[in-house]
């Protein structure tokens, strides 16, 4: 068994880099539009590219929606590119599949996409591909922006705020961002749509993915296993009171209101999970709304801004706008924030990612828990 990313043999011609390194760029392409868009761009500007495709294990039964990494494949040869697999089966499933699992069974919410950003998209496979080819830029079909800043390269919002995906990103290492392309940052999806139709590339009309890749297009309880799942116990209300019996925590997720199990007579949602005592607690709109929520594992991408009671903008899930919100406390181990309207049912194992007013990320954590006052 083997712990670390693996390079396959090349699918079409082999990369033999010709043009100096500071010229090459490896794109991580999934055979959507996005990535294969990414690709075309980088070398419309003159780059050197080679496609890299992480060959990810499927965790569930039945049928799989296509290969997308065969898409990719055929995208790089239509581009006239080189193109691998690298096969990540085993670290995949030791930091995505079994962290995901692992953070359901405990009733938080994991977030599978950022874990592979940062743990083998933007660390593992990196290496990899400059270890193997002498390629120090990665390139992403990700919606977001690399932007110069007084003090270096930042991580900002994408000009499509619609599709912005700056909040899946946050977990680079500082140091990486100098080598980090994002070629689709300046660019709204149905620019980039429009183009690939006009340059007639094959997944032009490829539908988006939205899924985790890991359960085959499916629902994501798909990748969990009967006992984390179906273990049944107490429903109760904030206060702790019991009102009937949920379908095992592993079904249910903060602000969750359709198929409770239990009808309150008002509009109710998921406010509290108990992994320990097993037990789910449904609450009002405003009882799981709160001011104030504390975030782990920060990575600060804006050291100078990160900083107590610097008034930012703040998001504790992929969607929506960044609210604004006040520094309470900022550590290297830890971060507080407290938003200046309650934020609604924020997920401990979620993140919570800040913003300045440019739309630049100061840092991000893994939200830890949440409080009124």
């Amino acid at each position: 068994m083997h712990d670390s990313a693996i390079l396959m043999p090349p699918s079409l011609d082999a990369y033999v880099p010709a043009a100096p390194p500071q010229r090459r760029v490896a794109v991580l392409m999934s055979g959507g539009v996005d990535s294969s868009m990414a690709a075309h761009l980088l070398r419309q500007s003159g780059l050197e590219v080679v496609g890299i495709t992480m060959k990810v294990p499927v965790s569930c039964e039945g049928p799989v929606a296509g290969c997308c990494g065969a898409d990719a494949a055929f995208v790089c040869r239509q581009l006239g590119v080189p193109h691998y697999f690298v096969d990540v089966t085993e670290p995949f499933r030791r930091l995505i599949i079994e962290a995901f699992r692992t953070d359901y069974a405990e009733g938080r919410t994991p977030n599978p996409c950022v874990d592979c950003n940062t743990r083998l998209k933007f660390s593992l496979v990196w290496d990899l591909v400059e270890r193997s080819f002498g390629v120090g830029r990665l390139a992403t079909g990700h919606y977001a922006r690399v932007v110069d800043g007084p003090d270096g390269p930042r991580l900002a919002r994408g000009a499509d705020r619609a599709k912005d995906q700056s909040y899946f990103l946050y977990g680079i290492a500082p140091a990486r961002l100098s080598q980090l392309s994002l070629p689709l940052g300046d660019r709204t999806k149905a620019e980039v749509r429009a183009t690939a139709e006009e340059i007639g590339l094959e997944v032009a009309e490829k539908a988006e993915s939205m899924e985790l890749c890991f359960a085959g297009q499916g629902d994501y309880r798909m990748a969990l296993s009967a006992e984390q799942a179906d273990r049944p116990g107490d429903l109760t209300d904030m206060a702790g009171r019991r009102i009937g019996e949920h379908k095992g925590i592993s079904n249910y997720t903060l602000g969750q209101r359709k198929g409770l199990g239990f009808a309150g007579g008002k509009p109710l949602y998921v406010g509290r999970i108990n992994a320990h005592r097993n037990t789910v607690a449904l609450g009002t709109r405003q009882e799981v709304s709160f001011h104030c929520i504390t975030a782990g594992e920060p990575n600060i991408l804006i050291p100078d801004e990160y900083v107590p009671d610097v008034r930012v903008f703040g998001k504790v899930r992929s969607y929506g706008e960044p609210q604004p919100c006040t520094i309470s406390v900022a550590r290297p181990d830890t971060f507080a924030v407290h938003f200046e309207d309650p934020c609604f049912a924020p997920c401990p194992g979620q993140r919570l990612v800040l913003y300045n007013p440019d739309g630049e990320i100061i840092a991000g954590g893994t939200i830890a828990g949440a409080s009124h006052a």
